[in-house]
């Protein structure tokens, strides 16, 4: 099941991909969208943020689908071997639109295990790209990028898996330097929409940033 909500007016179709394949080494393994943050599971508030902003919701992640199945959402697995990263997870769902949303020409991808992304966050990237005539957009807080958050358009997932598959590339920054790219930066304070919960400590961190999210 995909989840839906009402598109966002003025936007074109865009269905949101939320990242969950990694494995979690810093973490101890485990599933890090799973963890708990103010009594909720940073996953939760993926969803709830990106919702709104999306012509539907799917997850990435491997393994068995059915440690997700309370959140509703459509799991896709990665269909390139050995876990190479956030890119076969973009391919990943640019496929499953091709297939299941051919009206689809956008996907937004977004990391799971990051709880306080921006609610303008499709509206911005989307803005950018018509803006400046770019292929893909990405977004950036402070002077970091993110590219593992942005738009990419689903025509080019076969030039993505001949990158994947036959040249091996596994870096998302090498990929997006051969298109012309729209970046989009937010302001990292006093809360970077962008923070993501890689270590147990980024957990106890985000209890506090959970305080200044919700006051925003």
């Amino acid at each position: 099941m995909v989840t839906t909500s009402i598109p966002p007016t003025g936007l074109p179709p865009t269905l949101g991909v939320l990242l969950a394949g990694g494995l979690a080494r810093r973490m101890g393994g485990g599933d890090k969208p799973m963890r708990t943050i103010g009594g909720r599971t940073i996953l939760e508030r993926v969803i709830a943020r990106l919702s709104p902003q999306c012509d539907g919701l799917i997850l990435n992640a491997n393994g068995d689908p059915a440690r997700f199945a309370a959140f509703g959402l459509q799991v896709v697995a990665d269909d390139v071997p050995g876990f190479p990263g956030p890119l076969a997870g973009i391919l990943a769902a640019l496929d499953w639109t091709a297939a299941n949303r051919p009206e689809i020409e956008w996907v937004l991808s977004a990391a799971g295990d990051c709880p306080f992304l921006p609610r303008d966050l499709v509206a911005r990237l989307h803005a950018a790209r018509a803006r400046e005539n770019a292929q893909l957009a990405v977004a950036a807080s402070g002077d970091q990028s993110h590219p593992v958050i942005g738009l990419w358009r689903v025509a080019l997932r076969d030039e993505l898996r001949h990158a994947l598959v036959v040249e091996d590339l596994r870096k998302i920054d090498r990929w997006t330097a051969r298109y012309p790219l729209a970046t989009v930066t937010w302001p990292a304070e006093p809360l970077d929409p962008f923070f993501n919960a890689n270590t147990v400590e980024d957990i106890t961190a985000a209890e506090r940033l959970a305080a200044l999210d919700a006051a925003s």
